[in-house]
């Protein structure tokens, strides 16, 4: 009996000894933060930088081409004819710190429209007539480069004076002045982060070898690269090769299209003039296909727009791209 009467005393103190105590109410569960992700960036473009590109003029006679420097670092290279069936290329360079370009050569009046078009400071050394002419109506910037402040010779090389001019980033920085360094237009390209989809285009087909032909004097070949994703450049059947990294030249898109071309009239030298304002069609290539696309250039200093066949505006890869506007008395091969 006693230890019924103990037992109920100590469950009575147990319960008045909680009497007091609040019950805890389960607090709020707060969500887990999301993981913060990084969006992948273009790695060819600063799509946040402003400032205005570099075109530079190069060299692309036969003795020069084994010379050429720093072309790899160029985001876009444009190839059009010039006189006797050649070519010249003109580089863009943007936020770039290339040591080594060139050889730098002379302008020709419709490069002038290029350099235009995507806002950039025309680099060359000496011109033709009509470029200066040209220069003096468009008042395009420019630096003309010389053999000190804005370039130099290299007198190593074994080959005659006007194929030795050279010129770096750092160098024409020192020769920009008082010019304008912010770019007042959009970049002519608009880049996709992710691989463009390519096959799903209208008329697309495989593209593992391109050869342009712009005469009897220049043809260029492009041997896809699976594994990089690139392709690797050849003139005249050798490899395009840089002349300090001793590297095969690579890119990763192509765009192919023919514009007319003719001799000026009362030139002397052969130079030549395209009708390169209009429209028509030609190529997008990269990542091994092939797809045909539409181009318009309204007005020489406004931009080239170019677009699938299906009327969207067309996006290239993540990379260099070479622009071959070629003569239509050439021809393109795809396969």
């Amino acid at each position: 009996m006693k230890k019924k009467i103990l037992l109920l005393i100590l469950v009575v103190l147990l319960v008045c000894v909680g009497c007091g105590k609040k019950k805890e109410e389960p607090k709020d569960l707060e969500p887990a933060p999301e993981p913060v992700v990084e969006k992948p960036k273009l790695k060819i473009v600063d799509l946040d930088s402003t400032s205005r590109p570099y075109a530079i003029m190069i060299n692309n006679i036969g003795v020069a081409r084994p010379l050429q420097s720093g072309l790899q670092d160029a985001y876009i290279i444009y190839e059009f004819i010039v006189e006797g069936g050649l070519t010249r290329y003109m580089a863009l360079f943007l936020d770039q710190k290339t040591e080594r370009i060139g050889s730098v050569r002379s302008a020709r009046h419709y490069y002038i429209d290029y350099a235009l078009e995507n806002d950039a400071i025309y680099v060359h050394h000496g011109k033709s007539p009509q470029a200066q002419n040209d220069f003096s109506m468009l008042k395009g910037d420019r630096i003309e480069v010389d053999n000190s402040k804005t370039g130099w010779r290299d007198k190593s090389l074994n080959v005659a004076t006007e194929h030795t001019l050279f010129t770096s980033i750092e160098k024409l920085n020192s020769g920009l002045g008082s010019k304008r360094t912010t770019r007042n237009k959009d970049l002519l390209l608009k880049y996709s982060v992710e691989s463009v989809d390519l096959k799903s285009k209208e008329g697309s087909k495989d593209a593992n070898n391109v050869t342009i032909k712009y005469s009897n004097s220049v043809k260029d070949d492009y041997v896809y690269d699976e594994t990089n994703k690139v392709y690797k450049r050849s003139v005249n059947g050798k490899e395009h090769v840089d002349y300090v990294t001793k590297e095969q030249y690579t890119f990763k898109n192509i765009i192919a299209y023919a514009v007319k071309n003719s001799r000026i009239a009362g030139d002397n030298k052969d130079r030549q003039t395209l009708d390169n304002i209009g429209s028509g069609e030609g190529y997008y290539i990269s990542e091994g296909v092939a797809v045909p696309i539409t181009w318009k250039k309204s007005s020489r200093a406004e931009q080239t727009i170019y677009k699938f066949k299906d009327g969207t505006d067309l996006q290239v890869n993540d990379g260099n791209t070479f622009i071959q506007i070629y003569p239509t008395s050439g021809s393109i091969s795809i396969n």
